[in-house]
This record gives C-alpha cells, structure tokens and sequence, in this order.
C-alpha cells in the first residue's frame, strides 16, 4: 500500500505536461516500496492464536516497508516451525500447519490454518516436599495444587509455575537453602503422553538474627514497634516487606530501606539492617471539577513528625460551591503506631443541600484500635451546628457519643483506603447532652468487585442508613439522610433526592458491570436505585446508563 502526503498542489502548462510526467515518475521511483504484510490465522484462538502472533515473524514485520519478495519468501519458510514452536507449551506437539502468501494492495497477504491435533496429557505426577521442613504447613498450597492433574493437557506454563512455586515458597518462609533434587519432564510424543518429577529438599530453617536500626527521626521504643518481627523468629520475607510498608506508611521518613545480610549456615540466622531519614512537612494542592460540587479546590499542610514521639499534625481546606470544609486533625500513636492512634480533631463545615443548609463546628477526641481484620473508632463530639431550611432555623450544643465499626483488607498497614468493603457508624444524643431531640442514628455500606475473567469486572455497593428520634422536626441538618450524586444515585442531582427538609431514613444499591479495553480504559454499565425516605416502603428511585473510565495507577476517571 502508498500512502503519499502531498505537500502542495500545483498545475502544469500544456506545453510542460510530459515534463511533469517524468518529474512524477522520478518522484515515485524515489520513494521506497512499501509492502505490508496482512497475517490471516484460522484454526486456533485465545491463549494459542495470541502465543502463535508472538512467535511469527510475519507478524513482526507486518508494518515495515521494505519487505520484497526474496524477504517475504524467507519469513514465509519459518512459519511453519515457529507456530509448531508456540503451540508446544500448550501441549500440542504434531499440529499441521498450512500457509500461503500472495501480493495483494501493495503488500503482501499471509494465510495460515492450523489444526492443533491431538494433545499430549499428563499421564504420571509425583510432587514431593522432603527434608527437615516437609511437614510444614507453609507447603500445604503445593501439595494440594490443581493445575497440574492426571489426565490433562500438559501445559509447560503451569509447569513453570509450579517449580518456581516451591523454591519460592521455601525462601519466603525460611528455607534458605532448599533445592530441588529433581526437576523432570519427560514428553513421550508418539503416545501423547508426559510425565513429570518435581522433588524438593527444604534444608534447615533460618531465623531472624540480630536487626541493626539506624534512625534518630523517632525514639527507639516507637520505632521498634512498627517491626513486625522480632530476632529470634523465624524468617519470613513477608515480615521484612511489611515492615518496608508500615514504615514507608507512617509519613515519618523520606527514606526507608530494610535489606538483609548474608545467611549464616552455622547459626541459622539472618540478619536484619534498617536505616532511615527524616521527612520534611509538606505543602499540598488540589483541584478538580464534578458535575455535583462544580469546581473544587483543596489546600493542605501536613507536619508527619513534629517530635520524636511521632505525633502528627495536618490542616486542610476544602471548598466547592455547595461545601467548605476547614479540618484540623493531631494525631497521637498508641498501641501498634501503623494502625492505631489517639486523635483529636476539629473542623468547621458549611454544606448547602437542595433542601437545607447546615453549618457545623465540631470538636471531636477519638480512639482507632485494630482488632484482627476488623478497625473501630470510639469519639465523643463536642458539636454546634445551625441548619436552616428557608422556613426555620434552629441551632444545637450536644455532645454525641460515636462508634464505627469497618472491615479492613488482608495485610492493611494504615495505608489511605479509598473504599471499604463493610463500614457502618452508630451515633446517638440526648437533651440531658445538649441535642434538641433524641436521636439514634444507623449507617450501613457494604461494596465488593468480583473478577467475572480477566477483563470482565462486576462491582456491587450498597447503603442503608436509619433513625430513631423523638422530633424528626428537631433533627439537626447534619444527622438527616440525603442520597443522589455520582456515589449515591446517578443521574440525580447531589443529595437531591429526600424528602423536604431530609430523610429519617436512607437507601441506596448499585449493579455495575465493567469491561476492560486497551490503553488503561474500560467501558462500564451500571443500574442504581435508592431514596431518602421517611418511612420504608415509600418510592425509589431508579438511573441506569453507561460509563468510561480511565485507569492511573492510584485512582480513575470516570464519566457516566
């Protein structure tokens, strides 16, 4: 095929018509020819048609622009033992293959069949863990693998995988100097037929030996207590990179580095260096733009080390044209510093709703402990806040006594979550506590994503909120649902969705389906419903639609 850009259009007189000609001529004789190569492949699909167009050449070159016929003709005599190539992995080791090639626009055109024939089966296994740490449970996950299975299509990959499996598992858990004593696999291609010999020697388990810390950011009780393992146990490479995270996590250092020494074969141990430095406060900016808040900005300062006990401080500033958010926050490490911490915070908010404004200052102490997979936090909030809804205003002084209770993922090491998978909080006052009715108020979501295969992805989120109050009428704004916005309902404006002055109740779900396509972006399908209401059973609202995302390495942007 040629592709030709002109630059300039021009005329020639009669008289020059048969120069213009040469010149043309010259003008495509000059450039070079161009020969596409088109590759049909019929026969085979997925995992092979793709590992088939990695190993041909035509394929490779199916772009370039000086392929001629002699390069053609060379290209074309590999693919027959470069597609019996890749289908080996796959167990198929007699496929018949058939091709052609022939010019066609400018180029060339590839035509392969393929018949895989019949594949070779694994026909004999043996799996063996031996030495001193074979009745370690640690191994339990090979020995019980399934990939690999009497009766089915010998596949080198999971083959790989499963050899790579045991050493790897071996180091990671202290077995420093495993080996493996045997590693076979034997193809008997006649009788389509393999058998395959895996055979491990764990040796002896090492430990953690003695863990060297250089650091003078924090104290050194504080620092030991974000190391999550202690000389004398047993070595355990996740333990090292945890440790790695939970430090890098507390904002303490610019840098971390934990690394090891080399294995002592007469002692066992392993020894363990730690060095860091001191980070430096730090400045943030931000904006963005919804189409619920209008255009956003934040402003933030935070200081992750203002003494040697490893208290921190952070002020932000949030505002849009419906909020404006002023936050301060000290925090204090208690217990396990990765994870738990006394706070204090105050804040300042102004929230404009569709059916109410709200204006709250708060001062609130809190107490966040760990407990297995499960985080609670514990607050008392002093609060003031006036919430006008065009007709009346009323403003309160209580105290609200607070609990949350959130589910947190394996291996959490006090990163920022930016969803949970169970959040519930429970908030409660009294007049005798300076609230203008009694209240208790319930709050429930739930969100999840299965892997339906590889690109196909089905997110579910869920929210139910409920109060029980004397005087609806007297609720303050702040503790009355809302629901709509690009969380809530789509397709509804931000919190618009209540009845007027707020509900007592709350109820939102979402279905959504999201598939993957190249260059990081994915195309979704979503059906919302929810409502804030004033006694269940009342009407739901219903939003369905399609979305883009486009995926960065930490968040996404969506618009639906």
């Amino acid at each position: 095929m040629i592709r030709l850009k002109m630059a300039h259009i021009f005329t020639c007189p009669c008289r020059s018509a048969a120069r213009c000609l040469l010149a043309a001529l010259l003008l495509l004789g000059a450039l070079p020819a161009m020969a596409g190569i088109d590759v049909e492949l019929e026969g085979i699909e997925a995992d092979l048609r793709r590992n088939v167009l990695i190993y041909l050449s035509v394929e490779r070159y199916r772009d370039r622009d000086d392929v001629d016929e002699d390069t053609m003709q060379r290209l074309f005599n590999r693919i027959d033992g470069e597609v019996k190539g890749a289908l080996r992995p796959f167990g198929y080791y007699e496929p018949e293959v058939g091709a052609t090639f022939r010019p066609a626009s400018g180029g060339w055109r590839v035509s392969i069949v393929v018949a895989p024939g019949e594949a070779v089966r694994l026909r004999e296994l043996a799996v063996d863990i031996e030495g001193p740490g074979a009745a370690d449970p640690v191994f339990d996950g090979i020995r019980g693998q399934t990939e690999l299975r009497i009766g089915t299509r010998l596949h080198h990959g999971d083959y790989e995988k499963l050899k790579n499996s045991m050493t790897n598992v071996a180091a990671a858990n202290g077995y420093l100097a495993a080996r493996l004593l045997d590693n076979v696999m034997y193809v008997d291609e006649q009788a389509r037929s393999a058998s395959i010999t895996l055979r491990l020697d764990t040796g002896p388990q090492y430990h953690f030996g003695k863990v060297d810390i250089d650091q003078n950011v924090v104290r050194p009780a504080l620092m030991q207590r974000f190391v999550r393992f202690r000389e004398g146990e047993t070595y355990n490479r996740s333990q090292l990179l945890a440790t790695q995270f939970a430090l890098d996590d507390s904002l303490y250092f610019s840098r971390v580095d934990v690394t090891t020494g080399d294995p002592d074969p007469e002692t066992l141990t392993v020894p363990v260096s730690i060095t860091a430095a001191k980070s430096r406060p730090v400045l943030s900016l931000g904006g963005g733009y919804g189409t619920d808040t209008g255009v956003r900005g934040t402003l933030g300062w935070t200081d992750s080390r203002v003494n040697d006990r490893g208290h921190r401080l952070r002020f932000e500033l949030r505002a849009s044209r419906s909020t404006r958010r002023v936050e301060s926050r000290y925090d204090i490490p208690i217990g396990d510093p990765a994870l738990e911490k006394f706070s204090v915070e105050a804040l300042n908010r102004l929230e404009k709703r569709p059916e109410f404004d709200t204006n709250e200052t708060t001062l609130r102490p809190s107490v966040t402990r760990v407990h297995g997979r499960w985080q609670t936090v514990t607050s008392l909030s002093a609060t003031r806040t006036t919430t006008d809804d065009g007709i009346d205003q009323f403003t309160s002084n209580l105290l609200v006594p607070g609990l949350v209770l959130a589910s947190l993922p394996e291996g959490f090491l006090g990163e920022a979550l930016f969803s949970r998978g169970f959040y519930s909080e429970l908030l409660a006052s009294r007049t005798e506590l300076g609230a203008s009715t009694d209240f208790l108020r319930m709050m429930v979501q739930l969100e999840r994503g299965f892997d339906l295969s590889s690109v196909w992805h089905l997110l579910l989120r869920g929210e139910i909120g409920a109060t029980l109050v004397d005087d609806f009428s007297r609720l303050d704004g702040i503790y009355r649902f809302t629901a709509g916005g690009d969380r809530s309902v789509r397709g509804f404006g931000y919190q618009s969705l209540a009845p007027e002055g707020g509900g007592r109740h709350l109820l939102t779900g979402s279905v959504e389906v999201v598939r993957d396509i190249p260059w990081n972006l994915a195309v979704a399908t979503f059906f919302d419903a929810g409502n804030a209401f004033n006694k269940f059973g009342d009407k739901l609202e219903f939003a369905a639609g399609v979305g883009l995302r486009y995926r960065l390495p930490v968040v996404s942007i969506g618009m639906d």
